[in-house]
């Protein structure tokens, strides 16, 4: 891409890497918890369900700030895992997390919408027939929400793509090592003559946004068709 700047590809890479690893780190944990809230009946069901969309309601501020108090160096979890070489804050791993945190709702509810489509009857009778439950949903449900799965990866990185608020909090806005796109986009907005790298990295942010609501839209139009039969 010639046209961009070594400084605005950095943070369209580091974008790119961030919402790959946050998508696809988080899919299974996305698809156990929507099988969860669709199928499951257990106590806390609710507070699950709260908190697996608390990110779309909260400030994303406050997400990235609570990120800082659990996963921070000198946080219960941070701390932790830093014995280990593990660090989240002020690294792009930092950045991952904090997507995938912020584009988990997202995902959520659109895998948990597809499972929530499949007839149970179908899984009971694989039941009755001696399939054990990982077999079900691996020779049953799994093909049938596949594309409820694929929208939902879409989605959610996009979401991460384009997350701002609870990234920038967690782990600051450092060139080369945490400046996503969103936040290249901002610091390029508070110097003189930045409009232009700005606006370069915008058109960036909405092929991408657009590219992936027509995606998820075409997907979920397959889902359609296969719920009805047609």
């Amino acid at each position: 891409m010639d046209w961009l700047t070594p400084e605005e590809w950095s943070a369209v890479s580091l974008s790119l890497r961030v919402a790959f690893w946050a998508t696809l780190l988080s899919l299974p944990l996305g698809v156990l918890t929507a099988y969860a809230l669709a199928r499951w009946q257990f106590p806390g069901r609710q507070l699950l369900n709260g908190l697996v969309h608390l990110p779309l309601i909260l400030p994303p501020v406050v997400t990235g700030y609570l990120l800082l108090l659990t996963f921070g160096t000198q946080g219960p979890i941070g701390g932790f895992l830093e014995s280990f070489g593990i660090v989240f804050a002020f690294r792009w791993t930092g950045a991952a997390l904090a997507a995938g945190v912020m584009a988990f709702p997202l995902m959520v509810r659109a895998m948990r919408l597809s499972i929530e489509a499949v007839d149970p009857k179908l899984e009971q009778a694989a039941a009755t027939l001696g399939a054990s439950g990982p077999w079900v949903f691996c020779t049953i449900t799994l093909p049938l929400i596949l594309p409820g799965v694929l929208a939902g990866a879409i989605l959610a990185f996009a979401k991460a793509m384009g997350e701002f608020g609870a990234t920038i909090t967690f782990v600051s806005n450092i060139p080369g090592q945490t400046q996503t796109l969103p936040s290249a986009i901002y610091a390029f907005l508070q110097v003189p003559g930045g409009e232009s790298s700005a606006m370069r990295l915008v058109i960036i942010s909405v092929i991408v946004a657009m590219g992936a609501l027509l995606a998820s839209e075409i997907v979920a139009r397959r889902i359609a068709r296969r719920v009805s039969g047609q």
